[in-house]
């Protein structure tokens, strides 16, 4: 997304149905105009807290919040050391709570940062919080699940799914429990209009599918898909904290916000290309050689002008020569210094089939149909001709499947407010030796 524009965005956590706290965090900080979308882009945060409630909140609450401010800070520095900057320091001052206070010990949290940029979209990753981009009918996961089963699945070469629940919940890396943490950035991945980002918690993956969290973002504004997969989640047993930010790149339709603007023309595509290929002082020398010769021609002639055109020819020769002096006396890096990002490697750790099926559809006609069930059983109270109205535009058709998640979400949000928790909390306060 090469120019500046403001990103529908929508974030909600929610406590879940059988936890009492909330541990999970998350926050947006989109940039508020082209200078601070050039200086830093679109920062948006999510994080799991871990180790009992009152650790896990302060944990992830500080990641949140430290995390922006952070990249923010070191961001002229770029975007690949400003992120692991941000996440590093974030997790030296959530080890330094959990060493200075004892009933702090274990204090811990995932945290994956997504910040949208001219050039591309970035991810910093430590836990199994994830990062999809969800794009022409496929969900794509850009993280890697910093959890043991992802990594004994990556030693195996199969796919994590095939493992089953083998320690699925076991997270080999997170933000402070130690005094480093190895941080995972990657970017930038390309972004075209339409794109949408999620950014969510095991919470919310552990319940839902992949196929499914990707249909509903792309069917759905922010706002409406995040409730709606929030309430997903919980009406499959809510077992953990949910946390869901999804943010739109604005297509340039009639609903989709700004305009799109038109991208650089032929002429500047292949200038661009000329100059990352050659470097300039050789363009500038070549360029001066071209113009002494063009304007001896002139001379020859006798046509006026061939003067100024020599003095424009020994001016592009002397920058040339400057530059060639610059460039070899400079003295050489230590190392082999940073990886261009052109170069970086870019990763899809998975990739879903997220497009509308009539098997989705059923799936999520026969979920209303039991929750419309539970619900009348239940007596819970709901207005029935308004979600009639809106049922009556959910049919088998793929192409009503906006309609139908419509009319899920209303029985949804009617039944999230008559349901009771399923647990009551216990705090551990057990610690583990490193």
């Amino acid at each position: 997304m090469p120019a500046f524009v403001p990103v529908p965005h929508a974030l909600l956590t929610d406590v879940g149905v059988k936890r009492s706290h909330n541990q999970d965090a998350c926050a947006a900080q989109p940039a508020v105009d082209a200078a601070a979308f050039a200086a830093a882009g679109h920062v948006f945060v999510v994080a799991d807290g871990m180790g009992g409630h009152a650790v896990g909140e302060k944990a992830s609450a500080k990641a949140v919040r430290d995390v922006p401010f952070l990249y923010l800070k070191h961001a002229r520095d770029g975007v690949a050391g400003a992120l692991k900057r941000a996440l590093a320091e974030t997790n030296a001052g959530i080890h330094a709570i959990g060493q200075e206070n004892p009933e702090f010990r274990g204090l811990g949290t995932t945290c994956t940062a997504l910040v949208l940029r001219p050039e591309g979209a970035w991810v910093g990753h430590v836990g199994d919080s994830r990062a999809y981009r969800i794009r022409g009918g496929a969900a794509e996961q850009l993280t890697f699940d910093h959890s043991w089963v992802w990594e004994i699945a990556k030693r195996q070469g199969v796919d994590p799914d095939d493992l089953g629940d083998f320690k699925r919940n076991v997270i080999i890396r997170s933000l402070g429990p130690d005094p480093e943490v190895e941080i995972d950035v990657e970017g930038p991945h390309p972004v075209q209009p339409g794109d949408a980002f999620l950014l969510c918690s095991d919470g919310l993956t552990g319940v839902v599918t992949g196929p499914e969290v990707g249909a509903v973002v792309a069917a759905l504004p922010p706002d409406q898909a995040a409730r709606l997969l929030v309430h997903l989640a919980n009406l499959r047993g809510g077992p953990d904290n949910i946390t869901v930010l999804i943010v739109h790149v604005p297509d340039g339709s009639a609903g989709g916000g700004a305009k799109r603007r038109a991208g650089p023309g032929p002429l500047r595509r292949a200038l661009a290309a000329w100059g990352r290929a050659v470097p300039w002082p050789f363009t500038a020398l070549g360029a001066g050689s071209l113009l002494a010769l063009v304007s001896l021609g002139l001379r020859a002639a006798e046509v006026p002008g061939s003067l100024l055109l020599f003095a424009a020819a020994a001016a592009a020769v002397v920058a040339g020569l400057v530059g060639l002096v610059r460039d070899l006396r400079k003295e050489p890096a230590d190392g082999p210094g940073p990886v261009p990002d052109e170069q970086r490697p870019l990763n899809v750790y998975k990739r879903y089939d997220c497009r509308v099926t009539a098997d989705l559809v059923d799936r999520f006609a026969q979920q209303e149909a039991c929750l419309v069930e539970t619900m009348k059983a239940g007596g819970v109270a709901v207005d029935w001709a308004a979600y009639a109205a809106l049922a009556a535009a959910a049919g088998a058709d793929p192409a009503a499947f906006p309609a139908r998640c419509a009319s899920l979400l209303f029985l949804a949000e009617a039944y999230h407010k008559s349901r009771q928790r399923a647990e009551s909390f216990r705090p551990s306060w057990t610690t583990h030796s490193p």
